[in-house]
């Protein structure tokens, strides 16, 4: 079993640091999917269907794990492909170098 938490040797640090984040998004996405699934998958079996005109008993309750979680999974992608630290230390670093010339 190799660990991807060591860098292997002649692997560029940031590449490698992106990768690591990226990998983690994505299990983090794979997670939140696979328990999503399960908890509307276990209202849908467990509301009373009888009183679906009514929400008495039938709130779906999983909405609120599905928006919470979300809206982290959202911060988290985020992060990661759109904001991410390196890209802002090269954007300044490259503001900085024209300004100087």
């Amino acid at each position: 079993m190799s660990n991807h938490s060591t860098m292997p040797e002649g692997a560029d640090p940031v590449l490698w640091q992106t990768a690591r984040k990226r990998a983690g998004f994505k299990s983090h996405a794979f997670v939140y999917l696979i328990v999503n699934a399960f908890l509307w998958t276990t209202w849908y079996f467990s509301h009373d269907s009888i009183n679906a005109d009514r929400w008495e008993g039938n709130f779906p309750w999983p909405l609120f794990t599905t928006l919470g979680w979300g809206l982290g999974l959202a911060f988290h992608f985020a992060g990661v492909y759109l904001f991410s630290k390196e890209d802002a230390v090269q954007k300044e670093y490259n503001k900085l170098k024209s300004k100087q010339s």
